[in-house]
């Protein structure tokens, strides 16, 4: 299958090969997309060949990245790929979430299942291959976490050396730990992620580095495959709204592209709308959708908010995003620090659990819900980006009563679940059982 690189920007549709190392336009400093001018499919032979390779024990078929690789076709020889058997992620319905939210049923995406833990990694795979196809030795990232894990990860499973650039003390350990672990070079810089980017830019192109942020159009490619196998475990039924926290806003630029070749090959027959949510202090996207002037996204100069993930004030994949959230007739919303944390706490409740970032999608549902933009019997996908235990911090906080928002404002427990130091009394702590725990 032919694939070429093209300038997103309309009035510039510049084609370059993608064998070139290039990021962004070399013409109008446009972002990048890979495109499949000969591409031909017939629909049900697409769905018949990917529902059977879920049985398969080959390399390629157990990831539910490659698995659809018809769709992420910009490689011939699949002898490079680096994988870690990535996708494969649930959906799971989550009742209690979705009456708190008003809602008579809600599924969630959990990307948090992947090997590293989030979503990432459905893109990393495509991003380490590429880098391995062409002839690349070392890759680098900035992150506010979960980028940096799954670079790491896929960098050591390949032999690639890795450079980690984040920003100092802005990261929660648990994902440190890991681009740790995976033995990723890692620079904590002062500065923040937005001033840290341009920073790694220049130094990929003087020293050689292949850079693997979602400016990177493979690692959008790869993260496709959510969308594509979320239409597949629904038996191809489109849902109406697909909720996605937004940070840099790959994955919602990936998710629209998805939707837009799933729709041109015949997999789908309508389109669910985006639902874009964004935390109150890192929001330059939601007043970019609110402004009559979508020319030029203002950016957030100092970007405040505890879910870090989310934490970005200049995305860099805005113009795609935004592109996308209109043509499927969605809508962007921003919440606040109390409304992420009383979020995540509900869909602990549900059994599930998730990072902070992936909660800012069932609270801006909720808001979405009462505003009337969503109907209570609407069907409903959120897309929880990451998993419970990168930051394991920010849960003790807040169920012991010391969250503080970036403000030092401290947040309200409010369906928080405090430990109990007790005595060695079995009539006290009986009396204990029986008192409720949690606020509905």
């Amino acid at each position: 299958m032919s694939a070429e690189l093209v300038c997103f920007e309309p009035r510039c549709r510049a084609r370059f090969a993608i064998t070139e190392v290039i990021y962004n336009c070399p013409n109008c400093g446009g972002l990048l997309e890979c495109i499949y001018p000969e591409r031909r499919a017939n629909a049900q032979e697409l769905r018949t060949l990917w529902r059977n390779r879920r049985t398969s024990n080959a390399a390629l078929d157990r990831s539910g990245v490659w698995r659809y690789r018809e769709i992420i076709g910009f490689l011939d020889d699949f002898s490079a790929v680096v994988s870690l058997s990535e996708g494969n992620t649930p959906l799971l319905d989550a009742p209690r979430a979705a009456a708190w939210a008003g809602l008579n049923r809600l599924t969630f995406k959990h990307q948090g299942f992947n090997p590293t833990g989030s979503f990432k990694d459905n893109g990393m795979t495509c991003g380490a291959t590429q880098a391995v196809r062409l002839g690349m030795r070392r890759v680098a990232c900035v992150s506010t976490g979960n980028t940096s894990a799954s670079m790491a990860a896929y960098a050591a499973a390949a032999g690639l050396e890795s450079f980690i650039f984040i920003p100092h003390g802005n990261i929660s350990y648990g994902k440190l730990a890991q681009a740790l672990e995976y033995g990723a070079r890692t620079f904590q810089v002062e500065a923040n992620f937005d001033q840290i980017l341009a920073l790694v830019r220049v130094l990929a192109e003087r020293l050689g580095i292949y850079l693997l942020n979602s400016i990177n159009p493979f690692r959008i490619e790869g993260q496709k495959t959510i969308m594509v196998e979320l239409m597949d475990q629904r038996d191809w039924r489109s849902p109406d709204w697909i909720i996605v926290p937004g940070g840099n806003l790959g994955n919602v630029s990936a998710f629209g592209k998805a939707i837009r070749e799933m729709l041109e090959l015949g997999l789908i027959s309508r389109s669910p709308r985006l639902a874009v949510i964004q935390a109150e202090g890192s929001a330059p996207f939601y007043e970019l959708w609110r402004s009559a002037d979508k020319s030029r996204l203002v950016p957030v100069r100092q970007p405040e908010t505890l879910a870090t993930a989310i934490r970005i004030g200049d995305p860099v994949s805005w113009p795609k995003a935004l592109y996308e959230v209109a043509t499927s007739g969605g809508v962007v919303e921003k919440v606040s620090e109390q409304e992420i944390a009383d979020a995540k706490a509900q869909i602990g409740l549900c059994g599930i659990g998730c990072e902070p970032a992936s909660a800012a999608t069932l609270a801006g549902l909720r808001k979405l819900r009462q505003a009337g933009v969503i109907s209570k019997d609407a069907d409903v996908v959120a897309v929880l980006t990451g998993n419970l235990l990168k930051d394991p911090d920010y849960i003790f906080k807040y169920h012991t009563g010391q969250l503080k928002a970036p403000d030092g404002r401290l947040l309200e427990s409010t369906y928080g679940n405090r430990p109990v130091v007790v005595p060695n009394d079995p009539d006290l702590i009986a009396r204990m059982l029986t008192e409720p725990r949690h606020k509905d």
